[in-house]
């Protein structure tokens, strides 16, 4: 038996019709240096449609891919919209990638066409000639004076391409499950790996984003967009923002400490997300220039561990609750959130907020272990986390990644245990794991018992070769300017915290920990500096 129900497509066009209309006076604002750039949704709605227009006359007529190398703002917005609602294919250009995985990645993906931020195309126009499938470069804004492309290659201001163009346009219906974006990962181990979003998984997405068990983005919000739109689709909250009728707030290219805080200070959101480093280096700022931020009521941050302490200083110092989450480029990203359950209190509650958080409805996840036989969800058996559902990829774009993939599950490479309740606590990648003496050290666990200390900001630990234990954990702590902390009280801070017998003997104080092109630490760099010879390491 069938039902009765309409098969209509959840397709980003219709995110883009009811954005632009129910919600119109909602607004985005990109910031600049010269201060907020306003457009409401209903304007954004109508370039949209002009957009699609300019891009069908530069031979866009089906599924070709289009890609964006740009900061967070209107104009990236508009692609965002613009690009799957027509039919084509978005495919957001990671513009801290190394060149040689840049040019990959774009001619991997066969893009068309570039929109590039004026301000980044030093970064981009010396690999055009590398780049074999790319016919058009529009840049945003209103001149391309001065840019040098290939022969073969046309270049356009954005501005005046769309401004003839009409601002209506009759958006197909497309099948739901066809290509809408797509992003490579970050290829912090060999290439990067493209992952290819579906029109229904990322209206079922931005559904979750929206949800009270997930980030709980609403109406009225103005949502500060700080991780990257490059990065996993800015974690889904262009387009649930569109979805709800939540205003965006865009940084542009200002994302460092200062510039934050005069944005925060001038356009009130009510809801941020970005990795720890950003939230770390704006508390460090704000204890220097104090101001009230407390009109962010929650924010998300994922990427890599919240080290426990941060938490507690964005809950103590700024009244602000930080959201845990957990994903990859793979699942959208969105694959867990640590919202405590309701009625628990103190204590208790901030134990399950210390979770990377409870899995959806829709992510169905599992432990297993090495030999593939999945392990009890009961808060303490460790496994590899494995995950499917509608908006977890189930093969990487044009290679053969079987490896990645057990039965239909993703397998994640985090390695971690999950409660009865759906609870989710990571304790390390199956990369990163140190396994000393026949026994397993959590480099996650003494990376956020380290940055518990008051004089240190950051703290990144990778196993290193021992003659007698195999391994053992080597501690790489950045330290507060004008601290006077030595690696023998940052030891000693550590003894009543962890086991003694995971007590790390290898430290090294560096200026910054490497990260990659995403904020994550970098820990690939870290093991080759150790290897070369790099860090200056004092054994306690």
């Amino acid at each position: 038996m069938l039902s009765t129900m309409q098969d209509a497509p959840l397709s980003i066009a219709q995110l883009l019709r009811h954005g632009s209309t129910v919600h119109g006076t909602a607004e985005v604002v990109t910031w600049t240096d010269s201060g907020p750039r306003r457009r409401s949704y209903a304007e954004t709605g109508r370039r949209c449609a002009q957009l699609a227009h300019a891009l069908r006359g530069l031979g866009i007529t089906g599924d070709e891919r289009v890609a964006t190398f740009m900061w967070n703002n209107a104009e990236h917005l508009e692609a965002y919209l613009a690009v799957p609602s027509m039919g084509a294919v978005l495919h957001t250009l990671n513009i801290r990638l190394f060149p040689e995985q840049l040019i990959h990645v774009a001619n991997h993906g066969e893009d068309q066409i570039i929109i590039v931020d004026p301000t980044l195309l030093p970064l981009l126009t010396p690999h055009l000639p590398h780049l074999s499938t790319v016919k058009h470069v529009i840049v945003t804004g209103d001149s391309t004076d001065g840019i040098d492309v290939p022969d073969g290659v046309q270049v356009h201001a954005y501005e005046t391409l769309i401004a003839e163009e009409p601002t209506e346009f009759d958006w197909p219906e497309v099948d739901e499950r066809s290509a809408a974006a797509m992003c490579y990962t970050s290829g912090t181990t060999g290439d990067p790996k493209g992952v290819v979003y579906s029109h229904r998984s990322i209206y079922l997405h931005s559904m979750q984003v929206c949800m009270s068990e997930g980030p709980a983005l609403k109406q009225g919000d103005r949502a500060l967009a700080i991780v990257p739109q490059f990065h996993a689709m800015a974690w889904g909250l262009p387009y649930a923002a569109f979805m709800i009728g939540a205003s965006m707030i865009m940084p542009d290219r200002f994302l460092q400490p200062e510039p934050l805080a005069a944005l925060i200070a001038a356009e009130q959101p009510t809801f941020s997300a970005a990795v720890p480093t950003i939230w770390q280096g704006l508390h460090q700022y704000l204890e220097q220039h104090p101001q009230d931020i407390s009109c962010m009521h929650d924010v998300l941050i994922g990427g890599s561990a919240v080290p426990p302490s941060l938490m507690h200083t964005f809950d103590e110092d700024h009244g602000i609750q930080v959201l845990q989450g957990w994903g990859m480029t793979e699942t959208s990203p969105l694959g867990s959130v640590s919202r405590p359950p309701a009625g628990t209190e103190g204590e208790e509650r901030w134990r399950y907020r210390y979770t990377q958080g409870r899995f959806p409805a829709s992510v169905q996840a599992r432990l297993v272990d090495d030999l593939g036989a999945v392990v009890p969800s009961d808060g303490r058996s460790v496994g590899e986390v494995e995950v499917r559902g509608p908006w977890i990829t189930g093969s990487y774009y044009g290679i053969d990644a079987a490896d990645k993939f057990h039965d239909g599950w993703l397998r994640t490479g985090d390695v971690g245990t999950i409660t009865p309740d759906g609870y989710l606590t990571l304790t390390d990648r199956t990369k990163d794991i140190i396994k000393s003496g026949g026994e397993w050290i959590s480099s996650v666990d003494l990376e956020n018992e380290v940055m518990g200390h008051p004089d240190v900001i950051e703290a990144a630990v990778i196993g290193v070769p021992d003659a007698k234990w195999d391994e053992r954990p080597l501690v790489a702590v950045v330290l507060r300017e004008g601290s006077a902390a030595k690696v023998e009280d940052l030891r000693e801070f550590l003894s009543d915290k962890v086991a003694k017998w995971q007590l790390p003997e290898n430290w090294t104080v560096i200026n910054e920990v490497p990260k990659t092109s995403v904020g994550k630490f970098d820990k690939k760099r870290l093991r080759s500096q150790y290897k070369d010879g790099e860090l200056d390491v004092t054994r306690v």
